[in-house]
């Protein structure tokens, strides 16, 4: 499974924790040069540190997907160290749930400039590169939220409709160029991005479920790790996964 692997270049945003650390992890560990980026230098750089003293390659950059200039610079490091980009992830996220009637409009705004904007950032970022070699794949995370809509959810569903609405624009538009594009869509999986729901009550109710049917953050890597080792003429276009026990 590996040989689609070995020594490729990737680039994770919202690499610092979560399912980013967890591909960060498993990809380096099965040969590929990792270029982390998340807005947490300090965890970052000891997530890589830690890549590095295992035997694996790895550079953390300091990155908000919400600024333009920052995806550049992360792109444009990853070229300078190790000369190319074969595969994005844009993987960053937030997921602050709450009913319209609380008006966290705040929130809404950060979802749409991390959730979508974020994503779009990191497609600009890496495809004229990848354009240019005509070689590439980019990977952008949705979610089970991205397929169905929820009370209380709607807003971060709209987010995750959006990146698979990008993404298959994206893969009909890089067909001239050689590319391949991958949308995954996990379910219930442990990682820190229940504890940015401001909300106590809605925090609760979300909590109790994740601790109920939740998988480890492995298994989103394990799919990570399936697209981008598939032959250059296979495209995986989309991944949804969920625990066995969920039922939406």
């Amino acid at each position: 499974m590996t040989q689609g692997i070995e020594n490729k270049v990737v680039v994770i945003t919202g690499a610092s924790s979560g399912l980013g650390a967890a591909a960060a992890r498993r990809l380096a560990s099965e040969g590929a040069k990792v270029v982390l980026g998340a807005r947490r230098a300090d965890r970052l750089e000891a997530l890589a540190e830690d890549i590095r003293s295992a035997g694996g390659k790895a550079l953390a950059v300091a990155t908000d997907v919400t600024k333009r200039d920052d995806l550049r610079k992360l792109a444009d490091s990853a070229i300078d160290l190790f000369g190319r980009i074969d595969v994005m992830l844009n993987n960053a996220g937030l997921m602050p749930l709450a009913p319209y009637e609380r008006l966290k409009v705040d929130e809404w705004d950060k979802m749409i400039d991390v959730n979508i904007k974020g994503v779009l950032y990191g497609i600009a970022a890496v495809l004229p590169h990848m354009q240019a070699r005509k070689s590439g794949h980019i990977i952008n995370v949705s979610s089970v939220y991205g397929h169905i809509v929820s009370p209380g959810a709607s807003v971060y569903c709209a987010t995750k409709w959006a990146v698979r609405a990008i993404s298959e624009g994206l893969r009909q538009e890089v067909k001239p160029y050689n590319l391949r594009t991958t949308v995954i869509s996990p379910g219930a999986v442990a990682t820190e991005l229940l504890h940015q729901i401001s909300e106590k009550d809605v925090f609760n109710n979300v909590k109790d479920f994740v601790d109920r049917v939740a998988i480890s953050d492995d298994s989103f890597a394990r799919m990570v790790s399936f697209a981008i080792s598939q032959p250059d003429d296979v495209d995986v276009s989309e991944i949804l996964f969920r625990p066995t026990a969920q039922t939406e």
